[in-house]
């Protein structure tokens, strides 16, 4: 997955304005107690991430 797919998943869940915020604010233990932006910046792969994020959220399997 490429960072642009991650925030287009991301964008889809929370909407345009609030996708960036809640990568920017919510702390997930699934990330180690980072925030999806956090664990992108130091280099965890957007695939990665996007699985804490889908964890998170208990969204359906057909969203992963």
């Amino acid at each position: 997955m490429k960072h642009s797919e991650f925030w287009l998943r991301m964008e889809q869940q929370f909407g345009h304005g609030y996708a960036r915020v809640w990568a920017d604010s919510h702390v997930m233990a699934e990330l180690d107690g980072r925030t999806a932006s956090e664990a992108l910046d130091q280099g965890e792969s957007p695939k990665t991430v996007w699985r804490a994020v889908h964890a998170n959220l208990q969204l359906p399997a057909s969203e992963r």
